[in-house]
């Protein structure tokens, strides 16, 4: 160890930082090291390659790991820290522990159906295959680590460190971590006080009490992901009234209405809505096929836990009606692509970047009578976030698909506080003796929400934005050092399109050129002048290439 961490501690942000997904944490103290989340990347095609790329630690030298929810940026490369040699426990709450049974052995299995796609393809370009990041059975393996804690207790998790989750208000089982970290052998040094956010819900939120956690702390992480911006405040009544009048519009444009939606949590408060909203005859008694095994585990998760939900009124089933149908074999989510109108689907993934939307989105994004209704986040780069960006045509599963439908948004499902909400929540934690740290979150809303904590009394200088694998040295007095090592990724690739969207975009626009050409001999010549501008690219030497 070196002596710089003798009484001090080291983090180090492995992920979410620059980024809304891939959360994960480095501690080290002096008596070992431990992780805060281990969360997948999403978004761009380059994000998420940092999933297949070695841990920037050895897996093995991690003592263990607290998480503060199941959602798979979060949690979703557990299995692979348990596949590379990681031995600890992954301490969560029960129901944290629950939703994960579920959730990653269903993410181990999409790796695992991504792969054979892409091998397929690779086979006939002539190129190697590729592993999944980790099987079924690897994730199913990695459950056995996971040892639960319950609320507002504090425990032992390693030595010389403290743990106690307080309720987030996210998702079921969501947590805030707080820590206590000995310096080292000298006693004399009280500990390090920390706090993790994790994700904050919002104040009002179906099924969930409002936030909660200690205040008077040295050093505060702080998720950011609505940073820089409020959404309109709508009681659960009035966000249930938005849900019918976009339910109704889009069933009377004559199509389906095609909803990509988280499979925990969002899925769960769209059942429940939309339930109440048929048993009140608010809405025609139209079919709502939930098609996500993943949704349908979650959504008994979720039954298996009604007596610690709020908010829950009490007409008739939580989750259950006549008119929903769960679809669990792939051949009853195929037929439903043969349903041209008047069907509401559900599906993940909630960003389209995965799943069964895929397949639904192809089946009906090209009719004008259709209506796709995002209820959630998009992160930049994924395909959901192209959608929603007004493309003209996008590409899924190497096909290109017209976008002619309906595309609608509601904002208020979120399960993330808005920037007023999250002013609230740290305002409540001060003093923080120390320095907040803005994380989760992409740089135009830390910045934001930066610039309204100092306006809301936080000190500038005690306000920091990290960049992904940027080291902090956390003491209890004196300049707090950091320092900038070489990131695995550019930070201009972390939030903005990579090539990989480029790629596609461009051969959208190629098609689209060549569809605008009078006759084929217009389409050969501009076909052969882009063969000419491509030969005039410089191609660097190997070895410059290899760098």
């Amino acid at each position: 160890m070196s002596r710089r961490l003798a009484n001090n501690v080291e983090v180090k942000f492995l992920g979410a930082a620059g980024t809304v997904t891939g959360s994960c944490y480095l501690i080290t103290h002096a008596a070992g090291k431990f992780l805060v989340d281990c969360g997948l990347f999403q978004g761009s095609k380059s994000l998420r390659e940092l999933n297949y790329a070695p841990f920037p630690f050895t897996p093995g030298d991690i003592d263990f790991v607290v998480l503060t929810h199941a959602h798979v940026d979060h949690s979703g490369l557990v299995p692979k820290l348990v596949k590379e040699g990681f031995r600890g426990p992954v301490y969560a709450t029960r129901g944290t522990r629950d939703l994960c049974t579920y959730m990653l052995p269903d993410s181990g299995y999409i790796h695992e159906t991504e792969v054979k796609r892409l091998n397929r393809r690779n086979l006939r370009r002539g190129r190697p295959a590729v592993e999944p990041i980790y099987t079924k059975g690897q994730a199913e393996h990695a459950l056995d680590n996971i040892q639960i804690r319950p609320y507002d207790d504090w425990f032992e998790a390693a030595h010389s460190v403290q743990v106690r989750l307080w309720n987030a208000g996210h998702i079921l089982g969501s947590a805030s971590v707080e820590l206590k970290v000995d310096g080292g052998d000298d006693k004399s040094d009280r500990p390090v006080h920390m706090l993790f956010s994790g994700d904050v819900g919002p104040q009002e939120k179906t099924f969930h009490e409002v936030p909660d956690a200690p205040c008077g702390l040295d050093y505060l992480f702080v998720e950011s992901t609505y940073g820089d911006r409020d959404r309109i405040d709508l009681t659960l009544e009035a966000r249930r009234e938005v849900l019918k009048r976009e339910l109704l519009d889009g069933l009377n444009a004559g199509g389906n209405v095609l909803i990509p939606a988280f499979a925990v949590e969002r899925t769960q408060e769209l059942l429940y809505d939309i339930g109440l909203l048929l048993k009140d005859k608010d809405l025609p008694p139209a079919t709502v096929y939930l098609d996500s095994p993943l949704a349908i585990r979650a959504t008994e998760v979720f039954e298996g836990h009604r007596e610690n939900l709020s908010e829950v009124e009490g007409r008739g089933g939580l989750f259950r009606n006549p008119r929903f149908q769960f679809i669990n074999r792939a051949e009853d989510s195929m037929a439903l692509d043969r349903i041209a109108s008047g069907a509401i689907i559900i599906a993940a993934s909630g960003m389209c970047d995965a799943g069964r939307i895929r397949y639904h989105l192809k089946a009906n994004l090209w009719r004008p009578q259709a209506t796709v209704l995002f209820v959630g986040y998009q992160v930049p780069g994924s395909l959901g976030a192209t959608i929603m960006g007004g493309a003209k045509s996008v590409r899924i599963h190497g096909q290109e698909v017209a976008v002619r439908a309906r595309i609608r948004m509601i904002d208020s499902y979120s399960a993330h506080a808005d920037q007023q909400e999250l002013v609230t929540w740290t305002k409540e934690r001060l003093p923080v003796n120390r320095a907040i740290f803005l994380a989760h979150g992409e740089d135009p809303a830390r910045a934001t929400l930066r610039d309204h904590l100092i306006a809301n009394g936080c000190e500038p200088g005690r306000i920091f934005l990290p960049r992904l694998d940027e080291i902090f040295v956390l003491s209890l007095k004196g300049k707090i050092h950091h320092k900038v090592v070489q990131a695995r990724i550019e930070q201009s690739e972390i939030f903005s399109r990579d090539w990989h969207n480029e790629y596609a975009a461009f051969l959208v626009n190629l098609s689209d050129k060549l569809r605008a050409q009078e006759n084929d001999h217009m389409r050969h010549r501009a076909l052969n002048q882009l063969r000419d501008m491509l030969e005039r690219i410089e191609t660097p030497p190997l070895d410059e290439a290899a760098e």
